[in-house]
């Protein structure tokens, strides 16, 4: 295999600063890197491949390099995930709340005990539908999606989605760091007046913000595929955690249950809490997304009301 060559790196305390603050964060990594691919509001991914021997270092220095120079210049702390491809860089980062650098080996082997015990929801497209139809049949972790029969998966998730995550499963990404290719994401945030412990009000702002969220997808035309919810405590220190809705959409109602259930499931009781933001991910136009019927005809007013 290839020497682990990207970097994830995931900014940390972004949320609340401008958005300035992180052109110049990702200008960090275009020092060492013309292969950057900017991932707002507060991550990038950087091919340093190319850097190795101009900087006479492997991936893991340059990552801590990145770390010290973003501290020195912006005040501003790093969590790094670095790995051979995209795919694992990011998947090193799963769980991870605090800075430091985390690296994936390079070797099938290492590779393979790395994914092992992670949940099948952390790989990309992998939705809570998908993800409790695995665990059903007891293919809740990647190690064992991985070393299902290709005909078992076939008929739970269809050929094609089959062949597709048995691969994300193997550690395979293909896909190279396209620079100026940001992911379509759209952002909404909410700053409390003061170090806010109710759980209460942190519900009554994702309220707000996904209601916001929704109008603006909605006017826009597109849909989302998965939320990411940060939460910045009065210590700087920040959690993000991400999941995938059940369909794309834009419905305001389906876009707070799940922002509800991403709040609740970090059990923040006495959590200080400065800021919470949600970031709508995967935008796909409406007109391309499918979506199943409801058979609620309260939530079928509450859409008609949304159009």
């Amino acid at each position: 295999m290839s020497e682990r060559a990207v970097l994830h790196v995931r900014f940390l305390g972004l949320p609340g600063r401008r958005s300035e603050d992180h052109h110049e964060l990702v200008r960090l990594l275009e020092d060492l890197t013309p292969v950057v691919r900017s991932l707002p509001p507060d991550a990038a991914l950087a091919d340093v491949a190319g850097a190795l021997r101009y900087f006479e270092a492997d991936a893991e220095r340059l990552a801590g390099l990145v770390r010290v120079r973003a501290l020195a210049r912006h005040g501003v702390d790093c969590a790094i995930g670095v790995a051979g491809n995209p795919l694992l860089a990011r998947l090193a980062l799963v769980g991870r709340d605090g800075p430091g650098v985390w690296v994936v080996p390079e070797d099938p082997e290492g590779i393979a005990e790395f994914l092992a015990e992670l949940p099948v929801d952390a790989l990309p497209g992998v939705g809570a539908a998908t993800a409790r139809s695995l665990a059903g049949y007891g293919l809740g972790v990647v190690g064992r999606l991985a070393a299902a029969p290709p005909a078992t998966l076939q008929r739970v998730l269809g050929a094609g989605q089959a062949r597709r995550l048995r691969a994300l499963a193997r550690g395979e990404d293909p896909t190279p760091v396209v620079p100026g290719a940001p992911e379509p994401t759209l952002a909404v945030e909410h700053r409390f007046g003061h170090d806010e412990l109710d759980a209460g009000w942190r519900h009554r702002a994702l309220l707000s913000l996904a209601d916001e969220l929704g109008y603006r997808l909605r006017g826009a035309g597109q849909t989302a595929r998965a939320l990411t919810l940060t939460v910045r405590y009065a210590d700087h220190a920040t959690t993000t955690r991400r999941r995938e809705l059940a369909e794309p959409t834009a419905h305001t109602p389906a876009l707070l249950a799940l922002a509800d259930a991403l709040h609740d499931a970090l059990g923040l009781q006495r959590a200080r809490v400065r800021a919470v933001a949600l970031r709508a991910e995967g935008l796909t136009d409406a007109d391309r997304a499918t979506r199943q019927l409801s058979l609620d005809p309260a939530d079928e007013r509450r859409r008609r009301a949304e159009q």
